[in-house]
């Protein structure tokens, strides 16, 4: 592997940790109740899902 490629997912995964944290505040702060707190912290573990979907439906694809 050459050092050009090397360091590729790091980018990946710091906006991916970033957009986690968001998600999380997110979907807890809003939760009403401890089970929908827990499913709002789910949500954020597969949210660019959600958000891939959303783009792909708003593009038209």
């Amino acid at each position: 592997m050459n050092e050009k490629h090397k360091h590729l997912g790091s980018r990946g995964s710091c906006f991916y940790i970033l957009g986690f944290f968001g998600a999380a505040y997110y979907f807890i702060s809003t939760s009403v109740g401890f089970w929908m707190g827990v499913g709002g912290f789910f949500k954020a573990i597969v949210w660019p899902v959600f958000f891939v979907y959303e783009s792909f439906k708003y593009l038209g694809l």
